[in-house]
């Protein structure tokens, strides 16, 4: 059977071998506006099952040959746990319907249909389902754009920057944000949208530097049809297609200088003019932009003088890593407790392999420090499994140095370090004890013994 067009996102399933039931049902649920698919065997329904995945509720006749209703309900929900099943019966077998419920089924209607009861009964059932899944997005959103208490550290230089982004957030003004590759700009910024009134809309993350120069205005402005070879409809273009959020413009120093005078006009008039076009179109966007260039360079020479007092409104700076020793602790831990969350296995690090870590200069900064302790993770089975020294020193190569690094003063030992790591720590947290530990990445027992160990 073909689908019906799709009016809503999740999909329901008829499943009854009487065809022109089947068939009156699904219209008056399509004219309610649900996408519907009808079967009418168990062998049918589960093929379709199986093509489409956003089928979320199934209608299912209790008598039907072959594959009856009961054994139908357990293996579409053997497939898919989270459908919702709901009996079709007729009044002689109401006692059967009750049993399916018990194995699994949501509810059941009774035949001939009052159909004023089968709309609200599906409707109510259809919000829950829909309710889930807005569930499942928000929480798939929150994973693509994390919040500030997302982003991991402890050290006085990084809570400095956290708290001028949190004071940006609640502003619509332009960001920039300074810092070398792997100090996690990125991250800021999506932070600072999440934290924003422009939440709810889009980030559109767009590498300046990896756009081809020819196609860079065309990307960003859009286009209109025939504007050059191969522009067969008009394109919105990125700004365009944000409007109502957030653009991030990655690799702010790459952009030529003749697109740098359209995005001051972005800047200034809220518009932009399609390549090819002689009208101008609203937009209403915010830009952060980050660069891993000096604020020198960019104001000297990289980008118009207009354009950088426009875009530089609020300038902060992401610090190195090894400018921020105190979070190296932090971040390993947290990175080798996601690894444990990830692989279904305790990972962890031996107190060797911190104080090599504790040694490094992590040129590529929480970037490499994450791909580290992943690479090291990732090739083992053991559980539990303990990254060690000898795991991290091939794949630090000749940056690793035997001695802590040389901002720090050379007595200064692993348990000074921990003992600072905890107290800060417990600053951060406001004293809260179980958030320490989550911020630590260790059990709140282990914090509690750790505090006893150095008297915190």
């Amino acid at each position: 059977m073909k689908p019906t067009n799709e009016t809503r996102g999740a999909g329901i399933l008829v499943v009854d071998d009487d065809a022109s039931l089947a068939s009156t049902l699904r219209d008056f649920l399509v004219h309610e506006g649900y996408s519907v698919e009808i079967a009418l065997s168990g062998a049918e329904a589960l093929a379709i099952q199986e093509a489409n995945p956003r089928i979320a509720l199934a209608l299912v006749d209790l008598i039907m040959p072959l594959m009856d209703g009961l054994a139908l309900t357990d293996e579409l929900r053997r497939r898919n746990p989270e459908l919702t099943v709901v009996i079709m019966t007729g009044y002689g077998t109401i006692e059967t319907a009750v049993d399916a419920i018990k194995r699994g089924a949501e509810d059941y209607v009774t035949k001939p249909f009052d159909y004023e009861g089968v709309r609200k009964k599906i409707a109510r059932l259809m919000e829950v389902v829909e309710l889930r899944e807005r569930v499942a997005q928000l929480e798939k959103h929150l994973e693509r754009h994390p919040s500030f208490e997302n982003i991991i550290s402890l050290s006085p230089a990084m809570e400095r920057v956290l708290e001028r982004a949190r004071m940006a957030a609640a502003t619509d003004a332009s960001v920039l944000i300074l810092g070398e590759t792997g100090t996690g700009k990125e991250m800021l910024a999506r932070a600072i949208h999440a934290a924003s009134p422009r939440a709810r809309k889009s980030f559109v993350a767009v590498n300046s530097g990896a756009l081809p120069r020819e196609l860079v205005e065309s990307e960003l402005f859009g286009f209109r049809r025939g504007a050059f070879t191969g522009a067969y409809a008009d394109a919105p273009g990125i700004f365009s297609a944000a409007s109502g959020g957030t653009v991030f413009l990655d690799e702010l120093g790459e952009m030529p200088k003749d697109v740098q005078v359209k995005l001051l006009r972005v800047l200034q008039e809220g518009e932009v003019r399609p390549v090819g076009g002689t009208k101008s179109v609203r937009v209403d966007v915010r830009i952060i932009a980050a660069t891993n260039r000096s604020l020198n360079e960019l104001r000297s020479t990289l980008l118009r003088e207009d354009l950088y007092f426009r875009i530089a409104t609020i300038v902060m700076e992401m610090p190195a890593l090894r400018t921020r020793p105190e979070d190296v602790l932090v971040l390993a831990q947290h990175f080798a407790g996601r690894l444990s969350r990830r692989y279904g296995r305790e990972i962890s690090l031996s107190r060797p392999a911190i104080e090599m870590l504790l040694g490094y200069s992590f040129p590529g900064n929480v970037r490499e420090l994450e791909n580290l302790v992943e690479s090291a993770g990732a090739v083992s089975a053991d559980n539990p499994q303990i990254i060690t020294d000898k795991d991290l020193k091939p794949l630090l190569g000749a940056g690793v140095t035997t001695a802590v690094t040389s901002k720090m003063n050379e007595s200064f030992s692993m348990e000074q370090m921990e003992r600072l790591t905890i107290q800060q720590a417990l600053r951060v947290s406001a004293g809260n004890r179980t958030k320490a530990a989550s911020l630590l990445g260790i059990s709140r027992d282990t914090l509690y013994r750790k505090l006893r160990q150095y008297q915190v």
